[in-house]
């Protein structure tokens, strides 16, 4: 039997019930999942009308399981953690001091650069199988991974300069790059998707909707990683504060977009993934089950990192722990992780 590190439910009427060492998911006296807490790192309630028992909570918090909700856009609006997973007040009273001694204008720099390097490395990734078979499109592609990786190299002249005063200049090198990554994403995936533009909220097409639930997906292993770091995932650097807003968990994503959820939905879009939508241009549920479960294995794949090979899930913690030490003054500096393409 498969080991379950992850409950998914998704079942409308379904309900989540502690029994001995493990979490069931029944609906009218079936039983649909069972998973043992020993090997659960996590459980995501993904559509409405499931409920879930006392004794499921108390037993995920005693073993620090966080429970996410997300919709079925993937737009994650609720988590629960144990009350004691809070980290500590240093590392809080750091990460707040931060934002004004030079140190948050540091981390955003740093986060920005990384996120443009690992754009700019899924280019080569993806022209790297066209080389012999397209090769109009393999020197498109290395073409713009070289436009996209100037863009970083212009953040070098904002070194040393407080927050407030580049963060328009950032956001702007930021999103020049993101133009021709995004123009060359659209160039290897089939026309028969319909994509033509990058939509974030209100996507009502297949590709826009995989990478929007692909980046929900992502969020909560952020989060996660963020919170057990002892860090606050609302108060961030790059991304500017707003009520209701993770700034710190938006940052930190940035690291792992391209890598996480962009390589693993280009991939897909090639091999003639079937994305069957609703009328409402939702993705349809066993689209999403489908997807969820492969967001989850991409996640536990290795990739380089720090001279070995490293699961991708793995790394996101790491880079938190490493983000809550230099913000604590163990660090002299943060390194992102960068991919190797």
């Amino acid at each position: 039997m498969a080991i379950v590190s992850e409950l998914y439910a998704d079942t409308y009427g379904s309900h989540i019930s502690k029994h001995s060492e493990r979490l069931q998911l029944i609906k009218a006296n079936q039983m649909l999942v069972q998973a043992p807490l020993m090997h659960l790192k996590s459980v995501i309630v993904a559509s409405k009308g499931i409920s879930i028992s006392a004794d499921a909570i108390e037993a995920c918090c005693q073993r620090g399981i966080p429970i996410f909700f997300v919709d079925r856009l993937g737009n994650h609006y609720a988590s629960l953690y144990a009350a004691g997973l809070g980290g500590t007040v240093l590392t809080r009273r750091a990460q707040l001091t931060a934002y004004e001694d030079g140190r948050g204008a540091h981390i955003s720099l740093a986060i920005a650069a990384a996120k443009i390097n690992n754009q700019a490395a899924t280019l080569k990734y993806i022209a790297k199988s066209r080389k012999d078979s397209e090769p109009e499109i393999y020197e498109r592609l290395q073409a713009a991974a070289l436009e996209v990786s100037q863009q970083a190299r212009h953040l070098e002249s904002l070194q040393g300069i407080a927050l407030e005063e580049i963060r328009d200049a950032l956001m702007g090198y930021e999103g020049l790059a993101a133009t021709h990554y995004w123009e060359m994403l659209r160039l290897v995936v089939p026309d028969d998707y319909g994509w033509t533009v990058r939509e974030k909220r209100g996507a009502t097409d297949p590709i826009n909707s995989l990478l929007n639930y692909g980046y929900g997906m992502l969020r909560k292993q952020v989060e996660r990683a963020l919170v057990f770091a002892g860090l606050d995932p609302f108060a961030g650097f790059l991304h500017a504060d707003r009520p209701g807003k993770p700034s710190l968990t938006l940052d930190l994503m940035e690291e792992f977009r391209s890598v996480a959820v962009d390589r693993l939905v280009v991939g897909l879009a090639t091999r003639r993934f079937t994305i069957k939508m609703t009328e409402e241009g939702r993705l349809e549920d066993e689209v999403r089950r489908a997807f969820a479960e492969k967001i989850k294995l991409h996640l536990t794949a290795t990739v380089r990192y720090e001279g070995e090979r490293f699961p991708i899930e793995l790394i996101i913690q790491r880079q938190a722990r490493k983000l809550a030490a230099h913000l604590r003054g163990e660090q002299e500096t943060y390194l992102p992780y960068r991919a190797v393409w």
